[in-house]
């Protein structure tokens, strides 16, 4: 397919804009998807600070679903035409860490998170999707894009965070920050049967989003010390698991500190953002011997994770329609950028539709 296509792009550090771009052409185990709903996350905003390095001139985008344009000549069981979406996480299925299970590593550390990373990302009207015949996922025909392209990212990561928790029927779990990923992760704690769900959060919005999604209480930081207040509602036994959910020291300190012995702290926050070492208090440690597991993630890829989150949206298990506050065309894509990246007009995430 021949063509130029509008792209929102990083400059460089601190700067995007859209700027045009060849439309690509897909290689044989590649397909090309023409975009219809986009979702910015808070790691593009990361990104541009300068978190992550990447090339400048990269296009951002991680979470889009759009139609098939174009399939390359390896590519099985899709059609041009057809509605898909595709993990922010894209795996080969090849390479020894996917076929050892960890296809979130695709390649070496963090390797399969190709878009942007790697990559030009899908905030464009066109992109690419790589290993496409395992990283195509058929949107249901019942379901909107508008929900759907929360399985790219979110709800494939805050579940994850709930999964690595390791939670059991009745636990208690506290999550850390109830942004779009920590209410995500809050639903999968909920989804795996947590019988208390503790929130932190101090935005009321948030808070009432929150309580929505599962939550049985939220502890407010700016009233008092939030482990304090998480083991005075626990009578000061602490929580079985712990989600960090922000990707700040203080937060995954306060995490580890509210959990009772034998308890897993699981981390999806991106700490790329901030330099101060994450500090392990010796006594919340048990000195080294308190059981505690500390288990990291990125999100897992690949066609049959995204079914699986479709079907709890398909059956009304999930609806994460809640958590877009603000919508927006392509066109103002750069305006949705600034506010989400200073968190203007309490939004949460912002839909771009193309």
């Amino acid at each position: 397919m021949s063509g130029s296509m509008k792209t929102f792009t990083m400059l460089d550090i601190g700067k995007t804009a859209v700027i045009e771009k060849p439309i690509p052409t897909p290689g044989p185990t590649e397909a090309l998807v023409k975009t219809t709903a986009s979702l910015i996350c808070t790691s593009d905003v990361h990104t541009v600070k300068g978190a992550l390095p990447v090339e400048n001139g990269r296009t951002l985008g991680h979470e889009s679903v759009g139609v098939i344009a174009a399939l390359g000549s390896a590519v099985t069981g899709f059609t041009e035409g057809q509605r898909v979406a595709v993990n922010a996480v894209t795996p080969c299925f090849e390479c020894s860490y996917c076929q050892r299970g960890f296809t979130s590593q695709c390649g070496g550390l963090l390797g399969g998170y190709k878009y942007t990373a790697q990559v030009d990302g899908n905030m464009a009207e066109y992109f690419l999707v790589p290993a496409a015949t395992g990283n195509l996922a058929p949107i249901p025909d019942d379901l909107a894009d508008e929900a759907a392209v929360y399985a790219c990212d979110m709800l494939s990561t805050g579940i994850m965070g709930a999964e690595h928790a390791q939670i059991e029927i009745g636990d208690t779990v506290v999550v850390f920050a109830q942004g779009a990923v920590g209410l995500c992760a809050t639903i999968g704690a909920r989804l795996l049967g947590a019988g208390r769900i503790i929130t932190v959060e101090s935005r009321p919005e948030r808070q009432a989003l929150s309580r929505q999604y599962g939550a049985d209480d939220v502890v407010d930081f700016t009233e008092g010390d939030p482990v304090e207040q998480i083991m005075d509602l626990t009578g000061g036994v602490g929580a079985d698991a712990a989600i960090e959910a922000l990707g700040f020291p203080q937060t995954f300190e306060a995490a580890l500190a509210c959990l009772k012995a034998g308890g897993t702290l699981s981390n999806i926050g991106y700490h790329g953002e901030n330099p101060a070492p994450l500090q392990l208090d010796l006594m919340a440690f048990g000195l080294g011997m308190g059981d505690k597991t500390i288990r990291t993630g990125l999100c897992t890829g690949g066609s049959d994770r995204m079914r699986r989150l479709f079907t709890l949206m398909t059956t009304g298990k999930v609806d994460p329609a809640a958590m877009t506050t603000h919508r927006f065309g392509f066109d103002d894509v750069e305006h949705a950028f600034t506010m989400m990246a200073d968190k203007q007009d309490d939004i949460i995430k912002p839909l771009i539709t193309f």
